[in-house]
């Protein structure tokens, strides 16, 4: 049974998604910084400085300055400001892979248009060839 499993685990199908998912889990966070550090930021202040992260719905009743105060209280509340942050951080990494996937498959469709080269004849039709070609000239 061991054994059965160290074939499974080592198979290529394996191993290379495995490096898909770590590879995915890095690139996840980077979009993640770049949508939190780099995008929002700007898109706030042009809207009159607000931060994303910080809109909140508070179902509680009291009042909080921030998420952070009101969830350090305990309070419920509807975090839109991260979900919106989490649609964008999603749009980037759909519009990543999309752009990924069509280059492989222009990559692909111009392999397949590249004409096949005309298959060379055998080594006995051009055996015969020559010979043919030596009556001839008898």
């Amino acid at each position: 049974m061991l054994k059965e499993f160290k074939d499974f685990a080592m198979r290529g199908n394996v191993v290379d998604m495995a490096v898909g998912i770590i590879i995915g889990a890095s690139f996840g966070t980077i979009v993640k910084s770049l949508v939190d550090d780099i995008i929002m930021p700007p898109i706030g202040m042009a809207i009159g400085g607000i931060d994303f992260s910080n809109l909140f719905v508070n179902l509680s009743g009291g009042e909080y300055e921030s998420l952070a105060d009101a969830q350090e209280a305990g309070a419920a509340t509807i975090n839109y400001g991260i979900f919106m942050n989490n649609v964008l951080s999603f749009l980037i990494v759909a519009f990543a892979v999309f752009l990924l996937i069509k280059g492989i498959n222009n990559l692909k469709k111009k392999e397949e248009e590249k004409p096949a080269e005309p298959a060379k004849p055998s080594d006995e039709v051009v055996l015969l060839t020559e010979i043919r070609d030596a009556l001839k000239s008898r």
